[in-house]
Formats: C-alpha cells, sequence, structure tokens
C-alpha cells in the first residue's frame, strides 16, 4: 500500500500516523531507522503534542539530550525534517 505523500515526502493525512506507518515510510525512502531515531521522533511528537509546534533544532537537542552535531551526523541532514516526517508532523520552516 503506497501511502499518500506531498511532494516533499509528508504524509497528506498526518492523522492516520502510526509506528508501522513511520516505518513503511522509511522502508519506501529506503531509510533505515534505528533505535536512536525512532525515540527521536516520539520525542519529536510528544514535544509537538505538548507545545503544538515543532522544536527549532536547539530546543529539540536539549529535550532528547543529544549534541546538535550528533544529530546532524545521525540523520545525514538537518535532523528535523527528517524527524517531522516521518513522525507525521508539520514540515518546520525557518532554519532546521
Amino acid at each position: 500500500m503506497a501511502l499518500e505523500r506531498t511532494g516533499n515526502g509528508y504524509l497528506v493525512d498526518p492523522t492516520i500516523w502510526s509506528m508501522k506507518v513511520m516505518q513503511e515510510m522509511a522502508n519506501e525512502d529506503e531509510m533505515d531507522l534505528t533505535d536512536s531515531m525512532v525515540s527521536q521522533i516520539i520525542a519529536a511528537r510528544e514535544y509537538f503534542a505538548e507545545n503544538s509546534s515543532v522544536p527549532p533544532i536547539r530546543t529539540f537537542a536539549k529535550v532528547v539530550g543529544i549534541d546538535k552535531k550528533i544529530l546532524f551526523k545521525e540523520w545525514l541532514t538537518g535532523p528535523m525534517k527528517p524527524i517531522t516526517k516521518y513522525g507525521g508532523l508539520p514540515q518546520p520552516t525557518g532554519c532546521v
């Protein structure tokens, strides 16, 4: 089953998000999510639920207790875009 996604790979209907959907999206993108990445995605979802916004990278690094440089290295890119994409969250704006 192909998921309905935007041109940037985000879910068209974020309400369908689940751990299974997250894994399916990662598989479609040929992305291997580590346990650390999954826990970061869950942390971002929790932050979003409490604050109704996607955290900026500096704030997020403090929330998960991981140095920002390590997050960039782990994700091989700006970490907030894949974290929010696989987390079924809105695409972040600004410098991420």
